[in-house]
């Protein structure tokens, strides 16, 4: 079978529509709840972060799937008010995945940068979850939250969190782990995650933490370059097709809602690529 967008938009519309309850008719509502998840997804694939543009290019591509389209507003309030809806979705599609079992855990974050100026910085409604922090990896600060991410080596998403930019990475990492880990996984990470206190904390979840050594410990234990290379590649997929550092985000709710959509989408690819016998993260197929 030959993987496109239509096949990537069917699989997330059956899913959605067989699993999310049934909404109390409305004379005005004319697309489900599923319908309008698929169209995120969608959007996030045909890398068009704006509501508008990308209305008129699915009444041109995605016109024989959706014979009716919402209006940009209608488009905007109701992704928004399904922010959890998306995603719990990407949860399922993670469970079906062989990656939920996998006993090696990847772990990490990345920037998700919200604006620039100094304007922006006081005035957007992003100013009260936002924060200024470093990233290494760029030798830049940056003002916005960040994606912490723990995930399967083949980019199962096993549990994520969007927090301001500067929050500690292992005081998020220990909020995170509980809900990505079953018990015996080992966690690769980077020097960041550093401390006997959070060794500790982890080894009492039932892992173990592998990270490279810093400058003033002995260099032991395996090499690790190319095992982290790979949540390296999970998050250049996000941000190079998924487009996450172009999420188009204004307001706090609209920006996770914006951010889960691109995990459901990443979710979803690997999900279908698995049942397709194909390489995990082969998404090119799915964009438009």
């Amino acid at each position: 079978m030959h993987a496109d967008l239509d096949l990537l938009c069917i699989t997330v519309y059956c899913t959605a529509d067989d699993l999310l309850p049934e909404r109390r008719r409305n004379a005005r509502r004319r697309l489900t709840d599923a319908e309008i998840v698929t169209l995120c997804v969608a959007q996030v694939l045909m890398g068009i972060p704006s509501d508008r543009r990308f209305l008129r290019a699915a009444r041109r591509q995605l016109g024989h799937l959706f014979p009716y389209l919402p209006s940009q507003d209608a488009l905007h309030k109701r992704r928004a008010r399904l922010a959890e809806t998306i995603e719990w979705l990407v949860g399922v599609f993670a469970a079906q995945s062989p990656g939920a079992h996998d006993d090696l855990v990847l772990l990490d974050s990345t920037p998700v940068e919200c604006g620039r100026s100094l304007d922006t910085a006081r005035r957007s409604q992003l100013a009260e979850i936002a924060g200024y922090g470093y990233s290494r990896s760029h030798s830049r600060w940056f003002w916005g939250m960040r994606l912490h991410l723990a995930c399967a080596p083949d980019g199962t998403p096993r549990a994520a969190a969007l927090v301001a930019a500067d929050r500690p990475e292992r005081e998020v990492a220990l909020t995170l782990l509980p809900r990505a880990l079953r018990g015996g996984e080992t966690i690769i990470c980077d020097k960041g995650y550093a401390g006997r206190e959070f060794a500790h904390a982890v080894s009492a979840l039932g892992a173990t933490v592998l990270r490279p050594a810093r400058r003033n410990e002995p260099e032991t234990g395996p090499h690790l370059a190319p095992i982290r290379q790979r949540i390296e590649s999970v998050f250049f997929t996000c941000k190079d097709l998924l487009g996450l550092e172009r999420h188009g985000a204004r307001t706090p709710r609209n920006l996770f809602a914006r951010v889960a959509a691109r995990l459901l989408a990443l979710a979803a690819c690997i999900n279908l690529n698995h049942q397709l016998g194909r390489a995990s993260r082969a998404i090119a197929d799915y964009t438009a």
